[in-house]
């Protein structure tokens, strides 16, 4: 091996006779990287410091299976020693919560947008009903209010705040409505 690596280094030199000591310096570096990639390759790695033989043979056995051999390992001991599959969190921060004790019963946040929808009406309260829909939505005729109206439950609008919903609600069940939020 080192007499490989002299024979490299007699050969880069005699090829170039002038040579900047900054390029020769880049070269020894590189055939020295390379000189201890080829090292690494061809010998294996030194044993680890492991006592036990039962392990040292368990892994001498693994390291020689395929790649498919190892697959079908890694699913037959998730399956004998019931592991369960968990996902793999990206490589993000870690989380904090996960370092504290037990996780804290969150409240469910408040719904701050909602959608006000008529759900029926009094027969006598349509007329009141009809005329206004027609005038909350301006670009609505006569007619197409009433077959809105007529197709009950529907949405009368969506998105509102809970103050606007509201207040949409009890003009509708001043009417006659039955107007539910969601």
């Amino acid at each position: 091996m080192a007499s490989r690596c002299a024979h490299a280094l007699r050969a880069a030199s005699r090829s170039h006779s002038f040579i900047r000591p900054h390029a020769l310096a880049f070269r020894s570096r590189s055939l020295a990287t390379a000189a201890a990639a080829e090292t690494s390759s061809s010998t294996p790695p030194p044993p680890s410091p492991v006592s036990d033989p039962k392990l040292t043979k368990i892994v001498d056995e693994i390291s020689g299976l395929t790649l498919l051999q190892a697959a079908d390992l890694v699913s037959l001991l998730k399956t004998r020693l019931n592991i369960q599959e968990i996902a793999m969190p990206s490589a993000g921060p870690a989380p904090v919560a996960a370092v504290e004790e037990a996780p804290v019963e969150e409240k469910p946040k408040e719904k701050t947008v909602f959608n006000v929808k008529l759900e029926s009406f009094e027969t006598a309260a349509k007329p009141k009903i009809i005329r206004e829909v027609k005038a909350m939505v301006p670009n609505l005729t006569l007619i197409d209010a009433k077959k809105f109206v007529e197709s009950v439950p529907t949405i009368l609008k969506e998105g509102l705040s809970k103050e606007d919903a509201e207040k949409l609600k009890k003009t509708f069940e001043a009417l006659g409505g039955v107007v539910v939020l969601e």
